[in-house]
């Protein structure tokens, strides 16, 4: 755009001077003289270096002391120098221009001075204009940043608002597994103990029926009891917050956690998840030397992975005879899962285990 702008204000200067040369009816027209300050107007376009700048002007300005009639472009060569670092140098035009002012008549001198004067406007015209394209600029730019950041902000609120709606979802039904445990739990427990010793005492043989059919309908009630109690209490265990447990009660070597799991998973592979990291970390106190261990959980579209791995050396024997080792091995082929386990430049344990897990 600033490119643009000078090129057209250059354009215009040009044929102005192009006017004034031509009036002057005494002058017989030479290409040359219109040539020589179009070449140096160009070079001064297209070299941003401000020597070479420096030196094109001057040099314009030492030919026109030889060539007197260059001096009617001369407010096309400064256009450049005007509002620069070292705009001083257009003053190497005046000795030229004087010159030539006292050869000409008045009319020539006030076009030539006009000419000058609209040059200096309009650089100062497109040097506003390129002021303001770059405060717009940086005005789009700030903008977008803003808007990056406050996506960014607006992501993490709802994040974190989810989070906090599903932990607060998960300790309400963990109090209301307690509830029902510490209250309709222990009720239904005495009133079984209750019909079992009524029914032990009684002598009455047409009583006999309805006593154990209510003692049957209390059990199978505490069985559902129980079973909804689990149930709910195993949907409240939050995966994330019990591995950070365990990862900060950890201070054997510098471990990390990488938890990139969004949903809730299956009971069983929380359990399993938990037991394996515990594992894991229980064998690297014992049997590693490590001084770095990473803990990573993803969640892809069909299955969940755990990855455990340190740059130890195992310091007793270790394989997978080991009772804990073993009992991961088939916790994980009971979920129809995978697990590989590695002992080269470091311990690494590899599990996947399929989203819809064997119940």
């Amino acid at each position: 755009m600033h490119y643009t702008a000078s090129a057209k204000d250059k354009i215009i200067i040009f044929i102005c001077c192009l006017i004034v040369y031509l009036t002057r009816l005494n002058v017989s027209i030479n290409v040359v003289i219109v040539l020589i300050p179009v070449i140096f107007s160009a070079f001064l376009s297209y070299f941003e270096d401000e020597k070479i700048q420096i030196a094109l002007t001057t040099g314009f300005s030492i030919l026109t002391c030889f060539v007197p009639e260059l001096a009617l472009f001369l407010p096309l060569i400064t256009y450049d120098m005007i509002y620069s670092k070292y705009q001083f140098f257009n003053l190497f035009g005046i000795v030229p221009l004087v010159l030539f002012f006292q050869t000409v008549d008045w009319r020539t001198s006030l076009l030539v001075s006009s000419t000058l004067a609209f040059s200096i406007a309009l650089r100062f015209r497109s040097r506003e204009q390129l002021e303001l394209s770059s405060k717009y600029n940086n005005l789009i730019d700030k903008t977008g940043t803003m808007s990056i950041q406050l996506k960014k902000q607006n992501n993490d609120l709802i994040e974190k608002q989810d989070f906090e709606l599903t932990n607060a979802t998960l300790n309400e039904r963990n109090r209301i597994a307690r509830e029902i445990h510490d209250n309709v739990g222990h009720l239904l427990s005495s009133a079984i103990l209750q019909s079992g010793a009524i029914l032990t005492i009684n002598r009455d043989k047409e009583m006999e029926a309805p006593l154990l059919t209510l003692k049957d309908t209390l059990n199978n009630a505490m069985d559902s009891i129980r079973s909804s109690v689990h149930q709910l209490y195993d949907e409240s265990v939050d995966l994330e917050a019990k591995i950070m447990e365990i990862t900060e009660r950890f201070n054997f070597c510098e471990l990390t956690c990488d938890y990139q799991i969004n949903g809730n998973p299956d009971k069983n592979i929380k359990y399993l998840f938990i037991s394996v990291v515990k594992e894991a970390l229980s064998n690297i106190m014992r049997h590693s030397d490590a001084t770095k261990a990473m803990i990573i959980l993803r969640e892809h579209p069909a299955l969940y992975q755990l990855i455990i791995r340190d740059n130890g050396r195992t310091k007793n024997s270790i394989n997978e005879e080991g009772i804990g080792l073993k009992n991961m091995v088939e916790r994980v082929e009971a979920l129809k899962g995978n697990i590989n386990i590695l002992n080269r430049g470091g311990f690494e344990i590899f599990i996947s285990i399929p989203k819809e897990v064997v119940k």
